[in-house]
């Protein structure tokens, strides 16, 4: 079947411009709903910014959280002092392609933001799969929400996918992998929300 869009997901992509409108757009909305439309707070935040900006060249970084919301990713990036906005630094993050890819607009502004289609219950074999591996193995930062869904009971994380595990199995050069537990993203309205690095 091949990769839907990949193309419009390459960083030089009519010379970078759409993916870094999109980045800055998206970027500058998760900054506002953490920080002005809601109070947000984050434990060990410095070991995401080095993770991110000073890894070993070549080591690629998966980051797994919690899914709470659909708008979970981009808005835990919009912490204080997060370089929400650069394209180059942004992470690559598997999105449902049932909710994220159902027509070409939406297909194609999820690509510039960086994101990957996965068909929920298509196995770790799947066309997309691989080009998240692809990804790990040139060294970038991957996100994944194991749960494979959206969990809003406030219970410890129960049930996980395995297609991140085999990401880490399968990537040539052992990630680095970092877990991240959010809270308060379900809530409707101002709220006070946390992450723990």
């Amino acid at each position: 079947m091949g990769r839907k869009m990949e193309w419009a997901g390459k960083a030089n992509h009519l010379l970078g411009l759409p993916r870094k409108t999109v980045i800055m757009a998206v970027g500058t909305f998760a900054k506002a709903v953490a920080l002005v439309l809601n109070s947000t707070s984050v434990s060990n935040a410095d070991t995401l910014l080095n993770l991110v900006r000073s890894r070993p060249p070549g080591v690629p970084l998966i980051t797994v959280s919690n899914h709470m919301s659909t708008l979970d990713d981009p808005v835990m990036w919009g912490f204080k002092g997060f370089p929400t906005c650069n394209a180059h630094l942004q992470r690559w993050v598997l999105a449902a392609e049932d909710i994220c890819f159902k027509n070409t607009v939406y297909s194609y502004f999820f690509r510039l933001g960086k994101c990957i289609p996965i068909t929920r219950g298509g196995g770790i074999y799947q066309e997309h799969m691989s080009e998240a591996l692809e990804l790990l193995s040139n060294g970038e930062w991957l996100h994944t929400f194991p749960q494979g869904k959206v969990y809003q009971e406030d219970e410890p994380i129960r049930r996980l996918k395995w297609g991140t595990a085999s990401l880490i199995a399968r990537a040539p050069i052992t990630p680095i992998v970092l877990p991240i537990i959010h809270q308060g993203f379900e809530k409707d309205g101002l709220k006070t929300s946390w992450m723990d690095l």
